[in-house]
């Protein structure tokens, strides 16, 4: 039994924990004790994340490469472009349908930042935080500003140097990687707590909550990127929109990697005939900062939280939130379940607590089975679509013919 357990993927598992978890706090509620497993994980998690945000961004930035004469520009200005979009589009989805989750140990009002000047002021102040005390304490901007500061001071140093920091990097990935492994019982912890507590009206919220994240990414993926597309291309954007679905989004869906994506999407951009020169850089690339279905998902589980705890939210604010959930998505690498681990960084915006943010994430790790595997598919999936969409619009400024279907079909 043990061995068939071991045999199943990370999703086959997590969904067993689910179940069995569900089953447990409805025949046996008084048996707190299983909610112990929720509570390391979420600690384990909580414990992880800030070292993992800053050694991903400072390797990150320490490592890129400047000068090169390609598609580049376009491509990571439409990279950043779209996932500032998308993130604007969650906040916009999510004052439509305000959604609440269930949450253990929250006050039932939180104090409100009173204007915008405050809150910049906050941020500025948690900026310049020692960065050490910034990790222990998960202060995600001072976490922030510190990696990107010390990554670019390392691009002026040696290749070993880099390299040593992307070995860290890996390496800090891994033990991630280990912590999401034991999910499968954290999960199960989780719902029995959900379930035990509020009944499974408590997991009807975060069917709610799945259906918005999920609903939100599909008007990013399929309305909002090709409207970008068609302004570029002048002509129907859906036959790349549709090829870059079934070729590359359906292996992402599965793998729950952008990072794992890549060789597909590379192969793909050959078929396509796309500049190597470009995409064996943008793809990569992309698998780091091309984040829309990240943004969603930040700007959503964190205005989920700010509903639950009544805070009010104005537009400046939300503008904030917009802007901070782009670029912070921007940090949430290829790994599975990366950009669930940055949502306390928008949450702290709001002054919400981390102990309530790392509730948040375990809330994103329940539904994670269905939401982490469509947002790498939007992510991975467009890694190629404008990679493409970039050189083709250049290409068409440069008046050459341009004929999607057929170049999708040769």
């Amino acid at each position: 039994m043990l061995e068939f357990f071991k045999n199943l993927s990370l999703i086959k598992r997590i969904a067993i924990g689910i179940i069995i978890g569900a089953l447990l706090g409805v025949l046996v509620p008084q048996w707190t004790f299983i909610a112990v497993l929720g509570d390391l994980f979420v600690g384990a998690l909580r414990a992880i994340a800030p070292i993992l945000v800053f050694v991903l961004i400072l390797a990150s930035v320490a490592k890129h490469q400047t000068g090169t004469k390609t598609f580049i520009k376009p491509i990571i200005a439409l990279y950043l472009f779209t996932t500032l979009l998308a993130g604007v589009i969650a906040v916009v989805a999510s004052f439509i349908f305000p959604m609440q989750i269930t949450l253990q140990q929250v006050s039932e009002m939180q104090e409100a930042p009173q204007a915008l000047s405050d809150v910049l002021n906050t941020i500025l102040t948690n900026i310049v935080q020692n960065p050490l005390l910034a990790m222990t304490e998960g202060n995600y901007l001072a976490v922030l500003f510190w990696a990107a500061l010390i990554g670019f001071a390392l691009r002026t140093r040696n290749q070993q140097t880099k390299d040593l920091a992307d070995d860290i990097s890996t390496a800090i990935t891994h033990v991630v990687q280990l912590i999401i492994a034991i999910a499968p019982f954290g999960i199960l912890g989780l719902v029995y707590q959900s379930v035990a507590t509020t009944g499974i009206q408590g997991l009807a919220q975060y069917g709610q909550l799945l259906l918005l994240l999920v609903g939100t990414m599909l008007v990013v993926d399929l309305i909002a990127y090709p409207l970008v597309a068609f302004f570029l291309l002048r002509q129907n954007p859906y036959p790349l929109v549709f090829f870059c679905l079934k070729e590359s989004a359906i292996p992402a869906f599965f793998t729950r990697s952008s990072a794992a994506n890549i060789p597909i999407n590379m192969m793909l951009a050959k078929h396509l005939g796309l500049s190597e020169e470009s995409y064996s850089i943008s793809l990569p690339l992309g698998a780091t900062i091309n984040m829309g279905g990240a943004a969603v998902t930040i700007s959503i589980m964190t205005l989920a939280a700010v509903h639950t705890l009544g805070i009010e939210v104005n537009i400046g604010l939300a503008l904030v939130l917009c802007i901070l959930s782009a670029l912070s998505a921007c940090g949430a690498s290829g790994i599975a379940g990366g950009s669930l681990l940055l949502i306390p960084l928008a949450c702290s915006l709001f002054g919400i607590p981390n102990e309530i943010a790392m509730q948040v994430v375990g809330v994103g790790f329940i539904i994670g089975v269905i939401q982490d595997s469509v947002e790498t598919a939007v992510n991975s999936s467009n890694d190629l679509f404008f990679t493409a969409v970039a050189e083709l619009s250049d290409l068409r400024k440069k008046g050459q013919p341009l004929n999607l279907k057929e170049r999708i079909a040769k």
